[in-house]
């Protein structure tokens, strides 16, 4: 039977805070990059979009050759090409040579989260949501040291001396192996039952659409605020920058308390219902950001990042339920794909506020919720609550009847 390994999880969710803290420091080394090599502000955003594209978008292609045969090698070898992706950036004196090498950190980052996310899932047992969000809990903390590790190695030592982020990769990889056996067979076993399954039904593939298509409003909802917080509050009211960023963090630390949180309440109520109730309560939340001020407005962005991001650990196993034989894939779909198109929305709302001011940019943002609500309620997910850890059981109990 497939149960829940705590120890397994979190080595798991250490290699992805430290993956995703590699891709969090860009932004905040790329100044340095910038007078280094006296580079424009547009080869500056180019090497943000090549990272963002291959770390992103491309996730899929590699679900789809770890479905094909078990890859769990793409974990540790993700890790370390993000690694040495980042940490070289201080030594080329030439633009090319840096753009190679943030695409070969980005694929690293790309490769390892499909295959992370479909290892993650022979090490859930029924609490499904919550083993998934220790995993992802990973990625959100990493984001957020990731600048603040990069910069503190810089302002002490030198931007030369950034190869020493290279040391928490390393420490990843033999953590890793060390534990590699113990990694890799409950995964061989669930990956031959897979192969042997049906093929999903047409129904699934809609309802995984229209999963990802949720996913990709609520990236749009969390990116815009976060770009747009700062734009209203600096740009707009004139304040103080600091305040700006106070918000910010306040609304991304919520999301972490969040992601937690909604994994384990979503395990005991149903993952649909509960993405359903964070959506309806995301719509009526969103507009007390223009009525609240001080200490309520800070407490009401808390609420909000806490509700709206928690379901992301639902989504994902609601993906990899409907198409258990395409753990790869979804995960990538998901994790990557979903979330990167969906924080390319924010163009939308750039030329809003072009073309009608920042407060219409933000207040727009609030409609995007009710839009992800609608779709929501169509989603076919037969597999409720309490169907669905007798039925996990069941498909390890043939599993290991095969391998006998």
């Amino acid at each position: 039977m497939r149960t829940f390994n705590l120890k397994v999880l979190i080595i798991l969710s250490l290699g992805h805070f430290i993956t995703d803290l590699y891709q969090g420091a860009l932004p905040a080394i790329l100044p340095f990059l910038k007078d280094r090599l006296s580079l424009s502000y547009t080869m500056a955003g180019m090497i943000l979009f090549a990272s963002n594209f291959t770390s992103s978008m491309i996730q899929p292609a590699f679900g789809f050759f770890s479905d094909r045969k078990d890859k769990t090698i793409f974990i540790p070898l993700g890790c370390l090409c993000a690694a040495v992706g980042f940490s070289l950036l201080s030594f080329p004196s030439h633009y090319l040579v840096v753009f190679l090498l943030v695409i070969l950190s980005g694929l690293g980052i790309a490769s390892f989260h499909p295959e992370g996310y479909k290892t993650v899932y022979f090490f859930t047992g029924s609490k499904m949501a919550a083993g998934v969000s220790i995993f992802a809990v990973g990625s959100n903390l990493g984001f957020a040291v990731g600048p603040i590790i990069a910069l503190a190695i810089i302002s002490h030592l030198g931007f030369s001396y950034l190869p020493l982020m290279m040391v928490f990769s390393l420490i990843f990889l033999a953590l890793f192996f060390s534990s590699w056996n113990t990694i890799n067979a409950p995964k061989i076993q669930g990956v031959q039952h897979a192969a042997d399954m049906p093929e999903a039904q047409k129904s699934a593939y809609i309802s995984l659409s229209m999963i990802i298509a949720v996913v990709m409003i609520r990236s749009w909802i969390q990116v815009g605020l976060m770009t747009y917080i700062p734009f209203y509050y600096i740009d707009y009211l004139k304040d103080d920058p600091f305040y700006a960023g106070q918000l910010v963090s306040i609304f991304l630390l919520g999301g972490a308390i969040g992601t937690l949180g909604g994994a384990i309440l979503s395990d005991r109520y149903g993952h649909k219902r509960y993405l359903v109730l964070s959506l309806l309560l995301t719509t009526l939340a969103l507009p007390l950001i223009f009525i609240f001020k001080g200490l309520l407005l800070f407490i009401v962005l808390g609420v909000i990042g806490a509700i709206l991001i928690s379901p992301c650990t639902a989504t994902i196993v609601m993906s990899q339920q409907l198409l258990p034989k395409h753990l790869g894939i979804v995960s990538g779909l998901m994790a990557g794909f979903a979330i990167g198109t969906g924080g390319a929305g924010v163009t939308i709302l750039g030329v809003i506020a072009d073309y009608c001011g920042v407060p219409a940019a933000l207040q727009s943002i609030t409609i995007l919720p009710l839009m992800g609500l609608v779709i929501s309620l169509f989603i076919r997910y037969p597999l409720n609550h309490e169907t669905q850890s007798g039925l996990r059981s069941s498909q390890m109990s043939n599993s290991r009847d095969n391998v006998r």
